[in-house]
């Protein structure tokens, strides 16, 4: 898996905020389970992108965002902040994976794919417009009662992969380990599998539909091992260190952490409309990018 970069930085579930200095907004969530340095390139054409201010009073419609589950946070978030200034505008935000992202843009009906990895050849990248707006660790998540908190980067992957299967060979009690990850169409799963080097090599004995099903899991199962962005860490689950360095913003900022990926929204290629145009350029204003790290994302300052 390529990451070019050298940069600073379940069924329908429906949630409606009130926004605006005087208001009403709506957003819906929809999720359905089943370097200073150079900047980051991204394959956008950034001439289409609007130079309107974050609140365009003629700003009118509806955008959908679909695809990654790992992404739903921030987005919702970003979507929240633009309705705030464009009272017109309706933005929905939800998905089923990173393989969801590119089908719906491609058949209409979304106009932003979300992923949290690159897309794949066999996705057609040439058909789209490329924006990475930050990048995102995946943390190594286990039980707290488990007692391991660091591992090595091969040690994982034998894990993941079945060649180590109790907990013993890495330092903790004689009990089999059970490994928890994602569906097929994940891009987390995609992202973890190939940075890990077992890209369809993985035997897990769960595999859930969202980041918040696997941390769930672990946190309820003393024996498993797991997977999710840093983002969605909390004290239900220990992250554990890899190769002695810690899932943490500033070291995926650093890139001393070396088990990330890119948070990536995707458009129509020659297809942007003036709405989704405008959405995609407050993602990049200072606003937006607060935004963006303020959900524990890297963001993409570096857009040219």
């Amino acid at each position: 898996m390529t990451i070019q970069r050298k940069g600073v930085f379940t069924y329908v579930l429906l949630l409606t905020m009130l926004f605006g200095t005087s208001a009403c907004r709506e957003v819906v969530i929809e999720t359905v389970p089943a370097d200073s340095t150079p900047g980051i390139e991204t394959k956008a054409d950034t001439s289409a992108v609007s130079s309107a201010a974050n609140s365009d009073s003629s700003l009118k419609g509806s955008l959908v965002l679909t695809g990654s589950t790992s992404m739903a946070d921030v987005a919702t978030a970003l979507a929240e902040a633009f309705m705030s200034a464009n009272p017109d505008v309706t933005v929905s935000v939800g998905g089923n994976g990173s393989g969801e992202g590119p089908t719906a843009v491609k058949d209409g009906t979304a106009e932003i794919g979300m992923l949290s990895r690159e897309l794949k050849d066999s996705e057609s990248p040439d058909q789209f417009d490329i924006h990475i707006i930050g990048y995102d660790g995946i943390a190594v998540i286990v039980n707290p009662s488990s007692g391991v908190t660091d591992l090595r980067s091969e040690e994982i992957a034998g894990i993941f992969s079945g060649t180590i299967t109790n907990w013993k060979e890495v330092g903790g009690a004689d009990r089999k380990i059970q490994c928890i990850g994602r569906e097929a169409a994940s891009g987390t799963r995609g992202a973890f599998e190939e940075l890990m080097g077992i890209a369809d090599q993985a035997v897990y004995k769960e595999e859930q539909n969202s980041t918040g099903n696997v941390k769930q899991a672990v946190a309820a199962n003393p024996d498993a091992i797991g997977y999710v962005s840093i983002s969605a860490v909390d004290a239900t689950v220990t992250a554990v260190k890899i190769d002695g360095v810690s899932p943490s913003e500033e070291n995926v900022r650093t890139d001393a952490y070396t088990l990330q990926r890119p948070f990536i929204m995707i458009t129509g290629a020659g297809r942007g409309d003036t709405l989704t145009a405008a959405f995609i350029n407050f993602i990049y204003s200072e606003q937006g990018l607060k935004i963006v790290a303020d959900d524990g994302i890297v963001p993409n300052t570096g857009k040219s």
